[in-house]
């Protein structure tokens, strides 16, 4: 059997830990990375104790004393006392007090959990491994695939629940899309399927897809290594990294965009309906404009680059001529300009977002299409357009960074790296760069100072301040990526890695700001937002746990927005009485009237209470996010942390082989704690049979209380779930023959066996 060197095996740590996870009661207050820390990493838990906000009434005292508790075998590995943060003030930002505990000295791999032992309480289960963020990178860059506009999402690349067929494709759709404003007349029809939906709305903006495609390619550039071509996507095991099959969708769908003369189309207006198959609405398009040509010119350039890196130099020409093709139209159409969903153009009902660039993000649009095409040509031409026009940039101008203009800040850096940039230029960009991070407020000194309890301050939380957080992560590890100050690197990684944690649970609502990754670490997740598809009160999609399936996984939501509020026309005046009920149908405090980071709700009532502008994603907040989470993932390491290692778990859960000097189990018979036929005796209740077994398999059980049985596969990935009372019956047909585990939870208790399928 075949084993996949660099994934964390779950079975065998299931069946351990449903010995020792039931004696101590979770806490909410104690927060830490859901999913877990590098080995060599920061690692601190942060406890908190709510003053401000919709908790006010709650509270939580922590003892003196915390524990780093082994959760395989209960051993208490560290102990220490807690830091009082900001001598115990409370911090304005979160309306709460916190203290942290800091285990960072702990590097042994495994699962734990943290422990107040004067309360009892404790943390969620976490890893600590090299491996702890691949799989939910591969998560994360999963959620693409479902977004795609006019491809059919089936089995076995979506799963369960999340099926599909190929949207937009019908009559005067993407294949037939017409002009907006001449909608019936079919000389204007072109083909522009393809593309992603943008974000909950399934309309497709040529700037914004541009810009997913350029951090996609800037995050297989800063790391190629972290890039596996098994995430189960339809390209998958093609040679080429699956994160770049991904943007080629995207960039496929921009080649249909441009038009022979260069430009290129600036809007697709796609209609809505769950599932997306089911929208029938015509397609249409906006015209060229500047903006959109500068974008697509800088996300052909970038392409170009890294699929000559990986040999596909046929298709990397393609991509440099048409770069060159739609600067030069862009050059001597410097503002041809398009404003969707406006009266003055006639646009009204094109899109949602306004995609039309303002005049300064259009000079910052063409010096990141110059940088690129500088890199990949050479020509002169580009670098002298920078050159004349780099200290534009706000970082220039004002000696400030700061994670809103993070693609125009990096355009600067990247031109830094690029053989024949000008000296002085380059000196310039690098010195206020480093000025601006390591003396600007709300940089270094803001981390340095720990002037946000949850370690992951941002200044201004917006809509999207998710997206922002991650941005901000970026920022601090541009400091390593671009070479700007090695005396600082350490504590840039450092102050990266805390924006995952936030994200991953490290947060006042102790939630992991991506959506239903239960099966991949996460304990309280994001389980509903706003989406056409996985729409407000859908019986399949709507929220996990109550819909038949809930929203797909891996999608970061917007965040924290102070700026939520309903609808102009509530309490009482939208238009009917039902709508006006939906004003009052729940509450909205929070996100309403709270300090900055609880302004946030798990919800997915769209008009009039508009929670799009809480827990909408964009592929746009999540490409930012990969980037980030990208930083710290390296498949390279087996499971004993070895660069390039050999080791891999065995059949019974041990990492082996390799350099561990622990001889590989074959066989599960010989297995500790692990029956692998008929009754455990630990669990006197239940008997499993057959084993081995082919098509089925029969629970038995003398007892009549309802349990849940779940069946695993080696690779730790969830196949079966199913509910049951008295004895039940298990269809396997779908499980190819190998080694499984069945695990049964049973009141509060959960008891593991290996299971063959033959």
């Amino acid at each position: 059997m075949k084993y996949s060197y660099y994934r964390i095996t779950l079975l065998f740590i299931l069946c351990l830990i449903s010995k020792n996870a039931f004696t101590q009661t979770f806490s909410k207050y104690i927060l830490v990375d859901q999913f877990g820390y590098l080995p060599e990493s920061d690692k601190i838990a942060v406890i908190r104790d709510p003053l401000t906000g919709y908790d006010a009434d709650e509270s939580y005292t922590p003892g003196s004393e915390f524990v780093l508790v082994n959760a395989l075998t209960s051993e208490q590995v560290y102990t220490n006392t807690i830091e009082t943060w900001n001598s115990g003030a409370e911090d304005g930002s979160s309306g709460d007090r916190a203290w942290w505990f800091d285990f960072s000295s702990c590097t042994e791999q495994g699962v734990y959990f943290v422990l107040d032992i004067s309360n009892n309480k404790r943390s969620c289960n976490f890893w600590i491994s090299y491996g702890v963020y691949n799989e939910i990178l591969k998560q994360a860059v999963r959620s693409f695939f479902y977004q795609r506009a006019g491809f059919d999402k089936a089995q076995p690349y979506a799963n369960e629940g999340w099926t599909d067929g190929a949207s937009h494709i019908g009559p005067l759709q993407d294949k037939n899309c017409r002009i907006f404003n001449d909608p019936n007349n079919p000389e204007t029809e072109r083909d522009l399927h393809g593309g992603w939906y943008d974000a909950g709305d399934y309309n497709k903006y040529t700037s914004w897809t541009a810009n997913y495609v350029v951090e996609m390619m800037k995050a297989y550039l800063e790391n190629p290594e972290a890039w596996a071509d098994s995430y189960n996507i339809p390209e998958s095991g093609n040679g080429i990294p699956d994160l770049l099959d991904e943007a080629k969708w995207g960039f496929d769908h921009l080649l249909r965009l441009q038009n022979e003369n260069g430009s290129v189309l600036c809007i697709v207006d796609l209609s809505h309906a769950s599932p997306p198959s089911s929208a029938t609405g015509q397609s249409l398009y906006g015209p060229e404009t500047t903006s959109a040509t500068l974008n697509t010119a800088a996300a052909f350039a970038l392409s170009a680059k890294v699929f000559r890196e990986i040999d596909s130099n046929v298709y990397a020409d393609t991509l440099q001529q048409r770069a060159i093709h739609a600067w030069n139209w862009a050059v001597a159409n410097p503002a041809v300009l398009f404003l969707n969903n406006d009266p003055e153009y006639g646009s009204e009902g094109i899109g949602a977002g306004q995609q039309e660039e303002s005049d300064y993000q259009r000079l910052m649009s063409k010096l990141e299409a110059a940088c690129f095409l500088f890199d990949i040509t050479g020509s002169t031409e580009y670098r002298d357009f920078f050159d004349a026009n780099y200290e534009e940039a706000h970082l220039m101008q004002w000696n400030f960074a700061y994670p809103f203009e993070t693609a125009n800040q990096e355009a600067l850096l990247y031109y830094t790296t690029i053989d024949g940039a000008t000296s002085s230029v380059t000196n310039d960009i690098l010195t206020v760069y480093k000025n601006a991070m390591n003396n600007g407020s709300e940089n270094f000194p803001a981390h340095n100072s720990n002037k946000d309890p949850y370690m992951a301050h941002i200044k201004d939380y917006t809509w999207g301040s998710n997206s922002i957080k991650a941005g901000q992560g970026n920022m601090f590890y541009n400091m390593i990526s671009f070479g700007v100050d090695a005396t600082v690197e350490s504590d840039a990684r450092a102050a990266a890695l805390k924006y995952i944690h936030y994200l991953h649970g490290v947060n006042p609502f102790n939630l992991v700001y991506l959506s239903t990754m239960y099966k991949f670490g996460g304990d309280n997740c994001v389980n509903e937002f706003y989406h056409s598809w996985f729409t407000n009160g859908s019986a399949l999609w709507d929220r996990y746990g109550i819909s038949e399936y809930g929203p797909a996984r891996g999608y970061l939501t917007g965040g924290p927005n102070p700026g939520y509020d309903w609808d102009g026309c509530c309490p009482d005046n939208c238009g009917s009485p039902g709508n006006n009920a939906i004003c009052s149908s729940e509450s909205i405090t929070p996100p309403k009237d709270q300090p900055d980071q609880k302004s946030y709700k798990d919800f997915n009532t769209s008009w009039p209470l508009n929670s799009w502008s809480v827990t909408e994603n964009s592929c746009g907040y999540q490409v930012n996010y990969i980037r980030l989470l990208s930083k710290f993932v390296n498949p390279i390491y087996d499971c004993s942390g070895e660069e390039n290692g050999t080791a891999f778990y065995d059949v019974c859960g041990n990492c082996s082989g390799g350099n561990t000097d622990v001889e590989p189990e074959t066989d599960p018979v010989n297995c500790a704690n692990i029956n692998l036929n008929n009754v455990r005796e630990d669990t006197p209740f239940f008997t499993i049979f057959p084993n081995p077994a082919e098509d089925w398999i029969e629970i038995k059980t003398n007892s009549s209380s309802f349990y849940t049985v779940k069946i695993f596969d080696i690779n730790g990935q969830e196949r079966i779930i199913q509910n049951g009372r008295g004895n039940v019956i298990i269809n396997n047909r779908d499980l190819v023959p190998g080694y499984y585990m069945v695990f049964i939870t049973f009141h509060d208790k959960s008891y593991s066996w290996y299971l063959v399928i033959e």
